[in-house]
């Protein structure tokens, strides 16, 4: 079970869709709180880093599990 604040699962779709909707859900989260994403698109685990450097958030983990791709980022802007 997650501790993250939100989930949000993205199974399915393909990069840019997971980072996109992740950027939309962060704007709606207060500083301090954790997203954890779901994705099964391989190309997340190189777009979520660039993305939460640009961003100014940080990604607290990633775990891939048969084809899963968990992310857990905390907002800090």
């Amino acid at each position: 079970m997650s501790t993250a604040d939100f989930s949000l699962n993205t199974l399915g779709m393909f990069c840019p869709i997971p980072v996109i909707l992740t950027s939309k859900k962060m704007k709606t989260m207060a500083l301090g709180e954790t997203l954890e994403v779901l994705s099964d698109d391989k190309g997340i685990k190189k777009d979520m880093p660039i993305w939460c450097k640009n961003s100014g958030n940080e990604l607290l983990s990633m775990q891939e599990e048969d084809g899963v791709i968990t992310l857990c980022v905390r907002k800090k802007t």
